[in-house]
Order: structure tokens, then sequence, then C-alpha cells
């Protein structure tokens, strides 16, 4: 089981670069590119309401959960 983050898909929907997406949100460009990337640990809510306020969207459209498949049962 995993979170996904979808923020690249989220932002071409709404046409927006990273560069200008960073400036709205108010965080730095390695920080959003993390996100964007998928290789975040921790999101805080903070910046995901700048985020989902500067993309006109809900956390839903962005955060997804599925199911990983990569686990044992015994």
């Amino acid at each position: 089981m995993m979170i996904v983050i979808n923020l690249d898909v989220m932002m071409a929907k709404r046409k927006i670069g990273l560069t200008e997406l960073a400036g709205k949100v108010g965080i730095t460009l390695a920080n959003l590119s993390i996100l964007k990337n998928n290789k975040a640990k921790a999101v805080r809510l903070e910046t995901l309401d700048a985020i989902c306020k500067a993309l006109d969207c809900q956390p839903g459209d962005i955060l997804e959960y599925v199911e990983d498949n990569t686990e044992e049962t015994n």
C-alpha cells in the first residue's frame, strides 16, 4: 500500500510549469520537484493546501492510494 502523488498530472491539466507553481505555492523549486517526481516521504498540509489553491483542485486530485503488489502474504 502506498500513496502516489499525481502532481505532474494536475500540473499538465492546468498547463502550469514547475517554476510558476513553486512561486505561487511559496516553496523551493527543489522541494516541489521532489513532490512532482513522487520522491517525497511526507507533505505538509500547509503545502498541500497551497498547491490545491494554486491548481484549483482537491487533495484527492493529487494524492492517490494504490495497492502495493510487492507485499508478501503468509
